[in-house]
């Protein structure tokens, strides 16, 4: 019996997230499990308004503690690739670049997606495992609710760092804009080291006005500086439990950055606007808007800049993050570390039990203003 509610499960799966979009983040689901597989080199806790009292955070130090940051060895471009603007869901369009063929297993992202969700569009009550997700809205509103009461909205310039852990049952929607605009925005899919996959869900919502800024070179350079060190101006603490560092640059004509990353850490940078110059050994290169830029992993920093007779800023956003030394199976909603894992994740869920007790029954308000 629950090997036939596994396979029933699955087969809801691929029905249901082909007409879900965006935020439940989901790799397109195939008719058999398919892991991916390999081994890689080796922020305040507060909820929402609605939750209960914030518990003992266990995640590393976004910061590592004992490493003198430089930027003497601006790290080299392995890889440079448009994100192709497609359609998904009912209406959305999306540009998706990490969790495609152009970049998988880039640990610890899963996913990345560059996001407009216009009114009638969202994405209704469905299930996470194993990972957390980051939501960077650039415009509009989200609403969110899950299973265990929580509910609030994101805003312009706000983010939400989600911890599904050991299960989670949640709805965003985006806001349903008078004037018909869409919502737009940056989320992550970031991996939860194999201790922490069955840790108990959490939120942290990051408002913009906590959000603190440096500036260089004389003004030109501006970095809105969402998790980790920039300048010498350091983030909110304790945002994710897997350290991640966020970056959101602005750069005017004739500005350079030099900006710093934590030794041996995966990185990469995404172009929103503009065409950034990125540079090393002498070699440059001149990257349009849309492009994900996936750098070496040798190196300490990273250089970039617009020439001085651009016509205007360019923007972007770097990140970097600790690799996991840990296989990777993922499947649908749920990442995990074996096919085992996996087949245990569908069936929890599939019979309400392991961390998926309050999905019997729970439907979400928000959800139910889906536009069929």
């Amino acid at each position: 019996m629950r090997l036939l509610l596994s396979i029933l499960f699955a087969i809801t799966a691929v029905l249901y997230y082909n007409q879900e979009y965006m935020f439940s983040r989901i790799a397109q689901l195939s008719k058999q499990i398919r892991p991916f597989t390999h081994n890689i080199l080796s922020n305040s806790t507060r909820t929402m308004s609605t939750n209960g009292p914030s518990t003992t955070f266990h995640g590393l130090p976004v910061i590592p503690p004992s490493e003198t940051f430089t930027t003497t060895a601006p790290r080299k471009i392995q890889k440079s690739f448009l994100a192709v603007e497609q359609s998904e869901g009912a209406g959305a369009r999306v540009r998706r670049s990490i969790g495609t063929p152009q970049l998988k297993n880039f640990s610890p992202f899963l996913m990345l997606d560059h996001f407009a969700v216009p009114p009638g569009a969202g994405f209704p009550d469905h299930p996470h495992r194993g990972q957390e997700t980051i939501t960077y809205l650039m415009s509009g509103a989200i609403d969110h609710e899950d299973f265990a009461g929580n509910k609030g909205t994101i805003q312009e310039g706000d983010l939400q760092f989600m911890t599904a852990g050991r299960g989670i049952v949640h709805a965003e929607m985006p806001a349903q804009n008078t004037d018909g605009s869409p919502n737009v925005g940056m989320q992550l899919w970031v991996d939860l080291p194999k201790e922490l996959k069955y840790t108990e869900p959490r939120y942290r919502d990051l408002r913009a006005k906590e959000i603190p800024e440096a500036t260089a070179d004389d003004g030109k350079v501006k970095v809105k500086v969402i998790s980790g060190l920039s300048y010498g101006v350091e983030s909110a603490k304790e945002l994710a439990y897997t350290p991640v560092w966020l970056l959101d640059f602005k750069v005017q004509p004739g500005g350079t950055v030099k900006q710093s990353l934590p030794k041996g850490w995966n990185a990469f940078a995404y172009t929103l606007s503009g065409t950034t110059i990125f540079s090393s050994d002498g070699v440059s290169r001149p990257i349009e808007q849309y492009h994900n830029v996936v750098f070496d992993k040798e190196g300490d920093s990273i250089e970039a800049s617009v020439e001085a007779g651009a016509e205007g800023e360019a923007n972007f956003i770097l990140v970097a993050g600790l690799p996991l030394d840990q296989p990777i199976v993922q499947y649908g909603p749920f990442v995990v570390n074996s096919r085992d894992e996996v087949m245990q994740a569908m069936m929890d869920y599939q019979s309400h039990s392991n961390g998926f007790e309050r999905a019997l029954n729970w439907e979400s308000e928000i959800g139910k203003t889906m536009v069929h």
